[in-house]
């Protein structure tokens, strides 16, 4: 079985402080949409302070959707956008997986179409 070309690809930042989702195009490795806490409507929006929740994520989530739709890639051209969870959460520790779920969560009831990834087949 010939695998589907994984074309959009989410990738997560989060540190203590700040949230940033980019959806980046594997054809050219440009950042097709991104949003973040660090944009002054989202940080005025929310009370990211010390710390930033899965509330905060979850609003990322909602405004990277937008985004995406008006890009017209909200589908990803038909193929959707790929999140390996398992390597997002590994990335940003076992503390940070309900940061990274409320995004892929808000992208998903926003009506972006997500592929979840598992990467048992990778060697």
């Amino acid at each position: 079985m010939a695998a589907v070309m994984k074309r959009y690809v989410l990738k997560l930042f989060i540190s203590l402080k700040y949230i940033t989702a980019n959806v980046v195009d594997r054809n050219n490795g440009k950042i097709v949409a991104t949003a973040s806490t660090v944009e002054h409507a989202l940080k005025s929006s929310l009370e990211c302070g010390r710390s930033c929740n899965a509330k905060a994520a979850t609003v990322v989530g909602e405004v990277l959707a937008r985004r995406l739709k008006v890009e017209g890639l909200d589908h990803g051209q038909g193929r959707g956008i790929h999140v390996d969870m398992n390597k997002e959460v590994e990335k940003k520790g076992f503390k940070n997986r309900t940061k990274v779920w409320a995004v892929v969560n808000a992208l998903k009831d926003n009506g972006v179409k997500v592929v979840l990834e598992d990467r048992n087949d990778d060697v």
